[in-house]
């Protein structure tokens, strides 16, 4: 039983207001949850790392939850969000003191800006899901994922502002989270304009015995509130990050890091990103990369299906420092 419960507050930084959950005493622990998700994404590392001796603050990102959505699509790079992190950090916790920071999806792209801007800040990091990319100056990647994958690949169609939230809509929104969560294909998505995510509407989604049916209708009541857009805008601002990132183009992350991914997990099963992954690239880009942990049999929400497992990956790394 849950002695206490988890908290929630909203803190101003960055000129927005931003929703956190947290729990526990102790070194802090920042948890960046990505798409499409919400800081509840993390609770069963909150309940587990809090009762271990951590204080656990989990954030809405802009343009989710309870969290300000900026109106402007080009208020979502990688850029602003850090700049919400750092500016929430300097709110919650004394003196420019360094954080434990753990993240998945886009909250691990996050992150890994996060470790390029700011590495003065961060103690040591658990990445989930996503590899570092390293900066390609001779190409813009949405140029790259059109050539690799077509346009019917889900990032390609997100990039339309107003078409894929028409699609959602139709779909609903409950049945669009449920699709998501239960995608196990290790393929690539694609979302071919007006199937929908390619079976009928009214046909069955059988959820995973991890995820339940309230807690899909808490994410649903989130996104029914908020919509999609705040979400889908981090992806329409992958070509303005990689111009803006230009200053950065081959820099190391210089921050210790253990990188967990599920072999289900799509990401994982991206051209390339075994051999990125295992055959040096990664160590090369992340020179204080500690660990690769590959969990077999998992998917892309790995934290949330083998939850057990990323609790303690997570916790035997941070006790190391």
């Amino acid at each position: 039983m849950e002695l206490e419960p988890i908290l929630h507050r909203t803190v101003t930084a960055n000129g927005i207001n931003i929703h956190i959950a947290e729990k526990g005493q102790g070194p802090l622990i920042l948890f960046i949850h990505g798409f499409p998700d919400l800081w509840y994404s993390w609770r069963h590392q909150i309940t587990f790392l809090s009762s271990h001796g951590y204080r656990c603050v989990a954030l809405d990102l802009r343009g989710y939850g309870d969290t300000d959505i900026p109106t402007s699509p080009t208020s979502y790079t990688s850029l602003h969000v850090v700049g919400d992190i750092i500016g929430l950090l300097d709110n919650i916790i004394a003196d420019q003191e360094k954080v434990f920071v753990v993240a998945h999806d886009w909250g691990a792209v996050t992150a890994w800006y996060l470790s390029l801007y700011r590495p003065d800040r961060i103690k040591a990091l658990v990445n989930l899901s996503v590899a570092f990319t390293p900066r390609n100056p001779k190409r813009k990647p949405l140029d790259t994922l059109r050539a690799v994958y077509g346009n019917d690949y889900y990032i390609n169609r997100f990039q339309e502002p107003g078409d894929i939230e028409q699609e959602f809509a139709e779909i609903g929104t409950e049945r669009v989270l449920k699709e998501f969560f239960t995608y196990r294909n290790p393929g690539p998505l694609y979302l071919p304009k007006g199937k929908g995510f390619g079976h009928p509407n009214d046909s069955p989604i059988v959820l995973p015995p991890w995820l339940s049916e309230e807690e899909c209708k808490y994410y649903a009541s989130k996104f029914d509130k908020t919509g999609f857009t705040g979400a889908l805008n981090y992806y329409r601002n992958i070509d303005l990050n990689w111009e803006l990132t230009a200053p950065w183009t081959g820099a190391k992350v210089k921050v210790p890091v253990k990188f967990i991914v599920g072999d289900l997990d799509l990401t994982y099963n991206a051209p390339g990103a075994k051999d990125y992954i295992h055959k040096g690239g990664l160590k090369r880009d992340v020179p204080l990369l500690e660990d690769v942990v590959v969990i077999e049999g998992a998917g892309h929400f790995i934290h949330q299906e083998r939850a057990d497992e990323t609790n303690k990956h997570i916790y035997d790394f941070f006790k190391k420092f």
